[in-house]
């Protein structure tokens, strides 16, 4: 690979906002970010992440030809999982990719946006869901991103860090370029809800996907959402962008997050009046319906951490606790 030029250093958390973010970590939504065990104050020591890009070697699985339901195609381990040009299942479902999207750029380091976000954008629990995101809102996030308006409260979670290095690559054609395809492409429910006092155990890839534990016996879920694909080898092995994921939420909270939503509670507005009725989006403000919920508890930790800055959504999170934030997204995610 061609040494990239760029010199890239992100701050983990600088000036008031690590003090700020440190602060309620026994109330820090740690399922959000693909972590099961608490934060600590000694997290928030890491140094910064500077220098080259991470290695993006990987060594290559099944030989054997790899299918999914209803694909036509069929791919070996190495061709599924290509930085650089990952297998596209559904080739006739989706509008010519850009170059961008397709293959990114080896040479500058840029994987395709369709090996993290699949090539209908509809993404997983670790990262952005893109189909249907307005152009104008798709461009404004990677702006932040370059910034450090748009940035993680929990320093353990390193797709921001990547994140924050591509959109620096890209060029201004390539940016719109994405941002158009992606909204081109019509946003696909894709989570089902379980209420329940137990849950699987679960654990966390090196990707950040979160995984049940085959054969290890279910535990009392308490005050989180356990958020997994409903089949775990499609989505991890053979990157299916039709995965779907089953969010195990707590006993009533679809109910509690109902009421919030359609009434603000008290404590916030109505999200229909920002995200329209169905909270499909409205204008250049996103959908937020039938995403999962760790990404969307992700965004609006990191609004009320700071670390993400929404002048639209500041004053909507200022008051909601983690535990009202879970329980609008367990019913936002139910629909």
């Amino acid at each position: 690979m061609k040494t990239n030029t760029l010199f890239w250093s992100v701050v983990v958390l600088c000036g008031s906002n690590s003090l700020h973010a440190q602060q309620d970590l026994a109330d820090w939504p740690d399922w959000a970010y693909a972590r099961h065990e608490p934060l600590t104050a000694e997290d928030f020591s890491i140094p910064a992440r500077s220098g080259e890009p991470p290695d993006f070697t990987y060594e290559a699985g099944d030989p054997a030809k790899l299918s999914l339901p209803g694909a036509s195609l069929s791919f070996i381990d190495s061709e599924i999982n290509n930085f650089y040009g990952p297998a596209d299942w559904y080739p006739y479902e989706h509008p010519e990719m850009p170059e961008i999207v397709a293959k990114g750029d080896p040479e500058r380091g840029i994987r395709a946006c369709a090996f993290c976000h699949f090539a209908n954008g509809q993404g997983k629990t670790e990262n952005a869901h893109l189909s249907g995101l307005p152009a104008n809102y798709f461009l404004a996030q990677l702006e932040a991103f370059i910034s450090g308006d748009r940035f993680t409260s929990d320093p353990r979670k390193p797709n921001t860090y990547e994140m924050t290095r591509m959109a620096a690559l890209m060029t201004e054609e390539e940016k719109r370029q994405a941002a158009e395809y992606f909204e081109s492409i019509a946003f696909q429910p894709m989570v089902r809800v379980v209420e329940t006092e137990t849950a699987p155990q679960v654990k966390t890839l090196p990707t950040q996907l979160v995984v049940p534990i085959e054969s290890a016996p279910w535990i009392p879920l308490g005050n989180q959402i356990i958020e997994v694909p409903a089949n775990p080898y499609a989505t991890e092995a053979l990157r299916d962008p039709h995965t779907t994921f089953i969010s195990y939420v707590p006993l009533g909270s679809v109910a509690k997050g109902q009421a919030l939503v359609e009434t603000g509670g008290g404590k916030t507005i109505q999200c229909a009046i920002c995200h329209g009725l169905e909270l499909s989006g409205l204008g250049d403000v996103p959908g937020i319906a039938g995403r999962t919920a760790s990404y969307n508890m992700r965004q609006m930790w990191d609004i009320k951490r700071g670390t993400r800055v929404s002048p639209l959504m500041t004053a909507v999170v200022a008051n909601l606790s983690s535990e009202d934030m879970l329980n609008i997204l367990a019913y936002v995610a139910s629909l």
